[in-house]
């Protein structure tokens, strides 16, 4: 785990994002790559007035200024740091810049749901996710602890899911994570028997990783909704993270009928960890 992005737009959750990040960065030796997108309108970008060329710079000089004063944290000491700041207008170009630096993990705070409002959904955060061709780690709340014992990997078990399943294994493996595989049995999904589930998996499994020593790992459980069997699970085994897989530019996570992981993303309290199909 090279280099991990933080894009930050200096606030709260944005912070408890950074300080995620550090902590993983302390123990993996990674490079944090800070990243501020101005989002500066189209009319300062394409205008060639000299009025509008100072604007511009104006805010980037006053992004430069911002960051000294948000990277002055005592958690951050004797991590490489880069602070770069962008002129993208929009959230989904983060993917570029970590392509362009050859990025593992880009670490994002959120605050999830407010009210009735799902504010994940067309946020910038699930605009990254939608675009990412790499992880993306969700942080909900200050990181006190982040330590990655259990992560829970939510699967239906189709073959699109073997590419997240096994992005996810490696993954967790750098993390030191224990993973522990659940498919949620309930109404509002593709009710199936014991019986059917357990082929399923086991075909699953062969294709993935050509032998069935994860099996032990799965767990079948029954709820009323793939979320609250997610969720439950998550909480019955003291989980430290839940992951799930999305279809990118499709939309976050249609990986189950409907929008599961998007519901995952936005409900849960723990940290969220997205992989691309």
């Amino acid at each position: 785990m090279k280099r991990i992005i933080v894009p930050i737009d200096f606030s709260e959750h944005s912070e408890y994002a950074l300080e995620a990040a550090a902590n993983l960065a302390q123990k993996y030796g990674s490079e944090l790559i800070v990243l501020h997108m101005l989002e500066l309108s189209n009319a300062i970008l394409t205008s060639n007035g000299e009025s509008i060329n100072e604007e511009a710079v104006f805010y980037l000089k006053l992004a430069e200024q911002k960051f000294d004063a948000f990277l002055d944290k005592p958690y951050l000491e004797g991590i490489k740091i880069t602070p770069i700041v962008k002129h993208f207008k929009v959230f989904s170009e983060v993917n570029d810049v970590a392509n362009e630096l050859n990025a593992n993990l880009i670490v994002m705070g959120s605050h999830g749901v407010s009210g009735v409002k799902e504010v994940l959904v067309g946020s910038n955060t699930e605009k990254v996710v939608r675009h990412s061709d790499i992880p993306v780690l969700v942080i909900k709340h200050n990181p006190i602890l982040l330590d990655f014992e259990n992560a829970v990997f939510a699967s239906d078990f189709s073959d699109e899911a073997i590419t997240p399943y096994i992005n996810a294994k490696v993954t967790f493996k750098k993390l030191g994570a224990q993973m522990h595989l659940v498919y949620v049995n309930s109404p509002d999904g593709n009710f199936r028997s014991s019986a059917e589930i357990d082929k399923k998996v086991s075909l699953f499994l062969k294709k993935a990783d050509g032998d069935l020593d994860n099996l032990s790992n799965v767990h079948i459980v029954s709820d009323y909704s793939i979320e609250k069997g997610i969720l439950n699970f998550a909480n019955m085994i003291g989980a430290d993270l839940i992951a799930v897989a999305t279809h990118g530019r499709k939309g976050l996570a249609h990986f189950f009928e409907g929008s599961i992981s998007e519901d995952i993303a936005n409900h849960s309290t723990l940290p969220v960890m997205t992989f691309k199909i």
